[in-house]
């Protein structure tokens, strides 16, 4: 997959994403978001991003490590993740079940999104 692609697929994908958070803030709902929820997604949004471009420029170098550089990549993402995690719950307080909601509701989004992109760019080369 072509870099400026990918970087446009995942814009889309960021402002999808954003919309169900964004009307909730606006309706009477809007206890169910953490006061720091667009930091959470901020944070995931920008590792993925991160995680996927270097996914994709390693793979552009040499095209024989893609599923040794995704499963690093991604397991970093999850370590920081982790670690943000904690930071958070330990400097902020926060409602437990909130954060934990609406943190797992970006990962898992972000988490789909690099599947997806894993998954698309294994058929183009089961396709060559």
């Amino acid at each position: 997959m072509k870099l400026r692609t990918v970087i446009l697929s995942f814009l889309l994908f960021a402002a999808i994403t954003a919309i169900p958070p964004l009307l909730l803030s606006k309706s009477a709902h809007s206890a169910w978001l953490d006061p720091h929820f667009w930091m959470i997604f901020a944070f995931v949004t920008g590792l993925t991003f991160i995680t996927v471009t270097s996914i994709l420029i390693v793979t552009k170098i040499n095209k024989e490590i893609y599923a040794q550089t995704f499963l690093g990549a991604t397991m970093i993402k999850l370590l920081t993740c982790m670690f943000f995690c904690l930071f958070f719950l330990v400097k902020i307080k926060v409602n437990g079940v909130i954060f934990v909601a609406n943190f797992f509701y970006v990962y898992f989004f972000n988490l789909v999104f690099e599947i997806y992109g894993l998954l698309r760019t294994l058929r183009n080369q089961k396709l060559k």
